[in-house]
């Protein structure tokens, strides 16, 4: 990291949760015009995203204020980029093609691209959270995920 940068506030890791936590802040609004049944997932998953984010903030302010060097953030950083382009890409598709094929395809995309090579691992992986996520929100719960535009008419 550079000796340019003497402010903490500007420590790669800060920043990232900054950004994380004021993403989150601006998903969770349109989250309560949902039912609901249909908030509870989102506006979880992005409270959890913002206790997390502030969570890395407050440890990364105490290293900076021990005196500690920042680390480097990301050692791959075109494979974090393809993973983020990746999801959205994710993000169009489950508009388009519908949420169980965009995420059948994405989930081994993305492993693939953080680095987990093996076939049958991949596939009892996808298997798995597609499953899950099946059972757990269109069986037990009724709740339908986008079907896409491609195939409703």
């Amino acid at each position: 990291m550079s000796k340019l940068i003497k402010h903490r506030l500007l420590r790669a890791e800060t920043l990232t949760a900054i950004g994380i936590a004021l993403i989150a802040v601006g998903l969770l609004f349109p989250t309560t015009k949902l039912a609901p049944l249909s908030a509870l997932l989102p506006a979880a998953m992005l409270i959890s995203l913002l206790v997390c984010s502030v969570i890395l903030m407050v440890v990364d302010q105490r290293k900076g204020s021990a005196g500690e060097t920042p680390q480097q953030v990301v050692e791959a950083p075109r494979r974090v980029l393809g993973a983020f382009l990746l999801i959205l890409i994710y993000a169009l598709s489950v508009d388009f093609i519908g949420f169980y094929i965009s995420t059948t395809l994405t989930v081994p995309l993305v492993a693939y691209a953080f680095g987990y090579r093996r076939p049958l691992g991949l596939a009892i992986a996808t298997f798995i959270v597609v499953a899950s996520i099946y059972l757990i929100f269109s069986f037990a719960m009724s709740q339908q995920f986008p079907t896409g535009r491609l195939w409703s008419n």
